[in-house]
């Protein structure tokens, strides 16, 4: 690549130029027997010769790693087949209507009611089969009249699963509720100030927990950077409570000017109270950041996607307002937990640094950190739970670790109670540092596809 070539298209960040399969991969240490699935992370990967602009707006590829009875049975990796990547559709058509299936769908990809979505915040939701070929794309049967947020919510005590879509046009933030039988069964408006940037929100036992934050549509900033959103300081910030009931109000609380591109759980407390936990960017870290995506970066830094930002706690009060601490100082982001925990007090978190990643003890108030190599970058660490698990923290930690252009990646393996090593899956090709990770567990109509 180029020196002259912009930062996500260099380093950690440059893309591949081809999909491959590789089978029967070399382990060193021992794979846990019971993993039986197939650990899938998502992220922009621009096709040869494509400059997209920015980094977020590269084609989505997925790369998965198959792990069965102790054993790495392949790692592949497809481009998600769009109608833009395949057809070069415009997102915004000639009448300036949008174009919900022309999209990168190269953010997240996640396990929902049996099937695989590839998704993009800004449109719907594309389906994978679990060897990560395309289906197509997926509108819940056309009940999904927006885009779908890339941080759907799964409740584990009731098993709906709850997300939100938003747009630069009315209605800016629409919420949407799963059955347990994955039937869309309430969509409705919520009301927000503007076209604010939602990237994620969280959901408690009874709640769901809006971010209503200073990032703002722009067409003005579109036109000049490729993302059209920017850091508005007139426009307020503020955290919105809504009961988990039909057609309930929003609670909205102002909070300080910051930016919260990942939430880190949900909970009531004793009191009734909402307790939010959070990935926090200051005003100044995320101008920071959001310039270096933009393009304007120097590559000799870190990868600018795990930015400047704190884990940050936010005790919503009905009565008082929101009280705000910041738990730690170490710069993370990608937070992750036990999601059969999702909406309860989960005692653990983890989360990922520039060089390692970190387990926090919320009872305890300590860390654990795991280092991994000289000029690597780990990837969003997943937790798999043991089958038999009795403690929150039994089970795996999943991440796949990148390394700089021409540096062949891994797949790291560690016991989630102490981060000690369990085992590392040698890929015999380099995998780009991407987005978010999920571990997709097989089952029998899984096994034959």
């Amino acid at each position: 690549m180029s020196e002259t070539s912009p930062f996500y298209l260099q380093g950690f960040l440059a893309p591949v130029a081809d999909e491959v399969d590789y089978y029967d991969l070399p382990v060193t240490g021992a794979l846990p027997y019971e993993l039986n699935g197939c650990y899938a992370r998502n992220g922009p990967n621009p096709l040869p010769g494509d400059d997209p602009g920015n980094w977020f707006l590269g084609a989505g590829m997925v790369h998965g790693v198959r792990l069965r009875a102790g054993k790495a049975e392949w790692y592949r990796n497809r481009w998600v087949r769009t109608n833009s990547f395949v057809e070069d559709a415009p997102y915004i058509r000639a009448d300036y209507s949008i174009d919900l299936t022309a999209v990168p769908a190269n953010t997240n990809v996640v396990a929902c009611h049996g099937k695989a979505f590839a998704l993009v915040e800004a449109g719907v939701p594309y389906e994978m089969t679990f060897g990560l070929d395309t289906v197509g794309p997926f509108d819940f049967g056309g009940r999904l009249k927006t885009a779908m947020t890339a941080h759907p919510k799964h409740d584990p005590v009731t098993e709906e699963m709850h997300f939100f879509g938003y747009g630069f046009r009315p209605p800016y933030l629409t919420y949407y509720r799963l059955s347990p039988e994955g039937e869309l069964v309430e969509s409705r408006e919520i009301e927000v100030i503007g076209p604010t940037m939602m990237h994620d929100f969280a959901i408690s036992s009874g709640h769901v927990v809006w971010m209503d934050l200073p990032v703002v549509f722009d067409v003005m900033t579109l036109s000049r950077t490729g993302m059209p959103y920017r850091w508005d300081d007139a426009y307020g910030a503020r955290l919105g409570v809504m009961p988990m009931t039909e057609d309930a109000k929003v609670t909205w609380h102002d909070i300080d000017p910051c930016y919260i591109f990942h939430t880190a759980n949900a909970y009531e407390d004793d009191s009734g109270r909402v307790v939010l936990n959070a990935i926090r960017y200051r005003p100044d870290a995320f101008k920071s950041v959001w310039t270096e995506i933009e393009g304007q970066y120097d590559p000799a830094a870190s990868a600018a996607i795990l930015g400047r930002a704190h884990l940050h706690r936010f005790v919503i009060d009905p009565a008082n307002g929101v009280s705000e601490e910041q738990l730690d100082d170490l710069d993370i982001e990608f937070p992750t937990w036990n999601i059969d925990r999702t909406g309860d007090d989960n005692r653990y978190l983890y989360a990922v640094s520039v060089d390692g990643i970190v387990k926090y003890d919320h009872r305890n108030d300590s860390t654990e950190f795991y280092k991994v190599g000289r000029d690597q970058l780990p990837g969003e660490a997943v937790f798999v739970p043991s089958r038999h698990s009795r403690g929150e923290d039994e089970g795996w930690l999943i991440s796949l670790v990148s390394g700089a252009e021409d540096t062949p990646s891994e797949l790291l393996v560690l016991d989630a109670r102490d981060l000690t090593f369990v085992a590392s899956v040698q890929l015999p090709c380099r995998v780009p540092e991407g987005l978010h990770g999920s571990w997709l567990p097989y089952d029998e109509e899984q096994e034959a596809a």
